[in-house]
């Protein structure tokens, strides 16, 4: 593993972050899966190619780490999320509230979509992935990323009451 492989995977972890927290909903459970990602592309440096972007060799690392982790999760017993306990949780008082309220309802609103176009979703539209990008990271056809792209904002601003 070189250097330039390095930086780039540490400059990667926010976005890896972020789609970890897309996948899994929990903080703590994205956070194992950024690094169960990372320790895979370490593992496995000498298969990336140089030539091609990090980013959709990460996200396809992570969403075959995150479809492991669900398939183990089958036989697990039934674990409580803090977030379940609205006493747990601590208040925030500081300013901007209202744009927080209209974060957590699309978030939320998110989370009500089909897997598939979430996923999609918040590839484009966050990562800032391109089509063929999200295509190669989700082993899937170009056309049925724009196609599940348009659903998917077209179910989002149908739930959020912006249509």
């Amino acid at each position: 593993m070189d250097a330039a492989f390095s930086q780039t995977l540490i400059a990667l972890l926010p976005n890896l972050r972020r789609f970890a927290l897309s996948l899994a909903r929990r903080k703590d459970v994205a956070d194992d899966l950024v690094q169960t990602t990372v320790e895979r592309a370490i593992a496995n440096a000498a298969s990336f190619d140089a030539a091609s972007r990090m980013e959709p060799w990460l996200f396809r690392i992570m969403r075959n780490a995150w479809i492991d982790q669900t398939r183990r999760q089958r036989t697990q017993g039934t674990q409580v999320d803090v977030h379940d306990i609205p006493e747990a949780l601590p208040t925030d008082p500081r300013p901007g509230l209202e744009a927080r309220i209209m974060l957590k309802s699309v978030q939320e609103t998110m989370l009500t979509l089909p897997e598939e176009q979430r996923e999609i979703l918040h590839l484009v539209c966050i990562e800032e992935m391109s089509y063929a990008e999200t295509a190669q990271t989700l082993g899937i056809p170009i056309g049925t990323v724009m196609s599940r792209l348009s659903r998917a904002r077209l179910a989002l601003s149908e739930k959020m009451g912006l249509k």
